[in-house]
């Protein structure tokens, strides 16, 4: 190892390889994954980290694969430890944006201060109350959420609010996890908490800079007052650091110095998060999956796609045939299910609906049709038009799914980022990955391979599989936004000349 490395960066990786030089060796060289869709949950403010070329969301996704392209059973966890403002925050930022993975959960040990009594409560209204003790955290609560986390289980976190020193009545609610980075100056205290980090960094930052950035944060952002914040510092903060934080450096297999403004440290730390939990890509080139069914095409689907994807075509008409084509669609899904669950719908083999708003919502009367008692849930998924990633804003299901046949329907899947998200809440609602059917009018390869290789016993049924997306992540040729056609909320856009393909009349 260069002594420019050495002089910038203290490792100490103590894994099966021994020293850290020899740990180092075995790091892969940076690898350029490809991006994919993320998630968020809508009625908090979702979290999110902004780059120059893109946005982060960091509220949970659907799970990671190896290299052999299998579901990897737990998240990675990397754990960030430092004194206070010694800058665990701008490094984990930094660690996310060089991940290149739009999937992250960001965990603050902030969140998980316990609610303070009223006498509590006086205390730290007049800085007397120490928050920078171990006994000043929910070590059962914080543990208890970050084992769900790490097994790709939703979870609630509570937020606390520094004004008033209590936590808000709403929780966030965040779905599945990759990569978890869990920041915090007490992130080595507890035992039962180590056992879940695989990666353990210290933050190294001079106590003077560290002082500074808790001035200015606890005056800017919290409210209070410099004489206030001193108090706080010498009589809790600083001691507090010597005797339980400071101590725990050596429990680190990486020490960063100077924080967030290390960049070799934190390349490093890139490359061995990608040696460890491998990013699958959909690859487009390769056959589409065994889990497709394609409905097949006679001549009268042909037609009703010759209708439908003209942008001619008057709304009662395409309305009409889109109907008719989504009919024809159930019926063939149904075909995939047990005898018992198609002709009678007993207790036996429950078949319920699940329709992602709101264009989905359209193919609810093809199924009840021809399933006479099926129950149906509803989510709503929304594309956000800065990012262009989707956001869960609502969800409801029956209760007691989990033993259920489910089938997913949703007009067209383009990207599939949706449809994984919405098969990602199924499964955090305990449905068997092989008892759900994704249905769809009309679906686009990119996003067949991504479901696929997510979900590979996810059936996945469709009238057709078109090639590519438009700028606007429309399938094309495809059918426009089937939505907009459907409900008449917005006029036929102008096609590009490929949109305006037409299959043959039949």
């Amino acid at each position: 190892m260069s002594s420019f490395i050495l002089s910038t960066f203290i490792i100490f990786m103590k894994g099966k390889g021994g020293s850290g030089e020899d740990s180092l060796d075995r790091l892969l060289p940076p690898v350029n994954y490809p991006r994919r869709k993320s998630t968020t949950l809508g009625k908090t403010e979702p979290p999110l980290l902004r780059t120059g070329t893109r946005t982060i969301y960091t509220a949970g996704r659907p799970p990671w694969y190896n290299e052999h392209g299998t579901q990897s059973k737990e998240a990675f966890v990397i754990g960030l430890c430092g004194g206070s403002a010694s800058g665990k925050t701008t490094v984990a930022n930094k660690i996310i944006e060089a991940l290149d993975v739009p999937w992250v959960v960001l965990l603050s040990m902030d969140s998980f201060y316990k609610v303070l009594s009223p006498e509590e409560q006086a205390l730290a209204a007049s800085n007397d109350y120490n928050f920078d003790h171990p006994g000043a955290f929910d070590f059962q609560l914080l543990v208890t959420t970050l084992r769900k986390l790490k097994q790709g289980k939703s979870v609630k976190i509570p937020v606390y609010d520094f004004t008033t020193h209590g936590r808000q009545k709403e929780w966030k609610n965040v779905y599945g996890a990759s990569v978890i980075i869990f920041e915090g100056i007490m992130a080595f205290a507890d035992k039962e908490l180590l056992q879940l980090l695989d990666m353990k960094i210290f933050v190294d930052t001079d106590s003077d800079i560290r002082l500074v950035r808790r001035l200015k944060r606890d005056i800017s952002e919290r409210g209070r007052d410099i004489e206030g914040v001193i108090k706080q510092y010498n009589k809790f903060v600083k001691p507090a650091f010597e005797q339980y934080i400071e101590p725990t450096m050596r429990l680190a297999d990486i020490v960063v110095p100077r924080g967030g403004g290390n960049m070799v440290a934190i390349d490093l730390i890139v490359q061995h998060v990608h040696s460890q939990a491998l990013l699958a890509s959909a690859h487009q080139s390769q056959p589409l999956p065994q889990t497709l069914s394609v409905m097949e095409s006679t001549p009268q689907v042909r037609g009703l796609h010759t209708i439908i994807r003209n942008k001619d075509t008057s709304r009662d008409e395409f309305i009409f045939y889109s109907k008719r084509l989504m009919r024809l669609l159930i019926e063939h899904a149904l075909s995939f299910l047990a005898l018992s669950c198609v002709c009678v719908c007993v207790s036996v083999c429950q078949i319920t609906g699940v329709s992602v708003l709101r264009a989905g919502e359209t193919m609810e009367p093809a199924l009840r049709a021809v399933c006479k008692d099926v129950r149906i849930g509803k989510i709503l998924i929304q594309t956000n038009l800065d990012s262009g990633e989707p956001e869960l804003h609502y969800l409801r299901l029956p209760k007691d799914i989990s033993e259920d046949h489910v089938i997913l329907m949703d007009s067209t899947v383009s990207t599939g980022a949706a449809a994984m998200m919405a098969i990602r809440v199924l499964l955090d609602h305990d449905v068997q990955e092989e008892n759900i059917l994704l249905v769809s009018l009309l679906m686009a390869e990119l996003g067949v391979h991504s479901v696929a290789y997510a979900f590979p016993r996810v059936k996945i049924i469709t009238t057709a599989v078109d090639k590519s997306l438009d700028d606007f992540l429309h399938v094309i040729p495809g059918i426009g936004d089937f939505g907009d056609r459907y409900f008449g909320t917005d006029a036929p856009s102008s096609w590009s000349d490929e949109e305006d393909q037409e299959l043959p009349s039949c």
